[in-house]
């Protein structure tokens, strides 16, 4: 039996600021952004290169939820990401070297909900 990982959600105090900064800063591609009625938005989007994508929006989690934390983005050169989101305006940690091969470097969102990204020399 498979299980994937496909959807997370975030909470999102302000729906288009949160859109702006994953698609204008982060460089998350925009899936969706619908409003199915009742006061729902749904707002999807996905990491480039993944098949994993996090949504967002009203009517769906509340927006006092807990931020969701520590989500890792992998990418294959950290140096590159992390040079091309500081240069997108994400504040964003130092590059860590945690031994072993593996480094992080860290940003959160408007909301607090953060991530990491890690590169792991194999």
């Amino acid at each position: 039996m498979d299980m994937r990982i496909e959807l997370i959600l975030l909470p999102s105090t302000d729906v288009d600021r949160t859109k702006s900064f994953y698609v204008n800063q982060v460089g998350f591609v925009l899936d969706h952004d619908v409003e199915p009625g009742n006061g729902m938005r749904v707002v999807q989007l996905t990491p480039p290169g993944s098949s994993c994508s996090i949504a967002f929006g009203t009517g769906m989690i509340s927006p006092s939820a807990p931020p969701v934390q520590s989500i890792h983005l992998v990418v294959d050169d950290i140096d590159a990401a992390r040079a091309t989101l500081a240069g997108n305006s994400v504040e964003i940690s130092a590059v860590q070297d945690v031994g072993g091969g593996i480094r992080y470097a860290y940003f959160s969102d408007p909301d607090g909900n953060s991530w990491a990204l890690q590169e792991i020399t194999r």
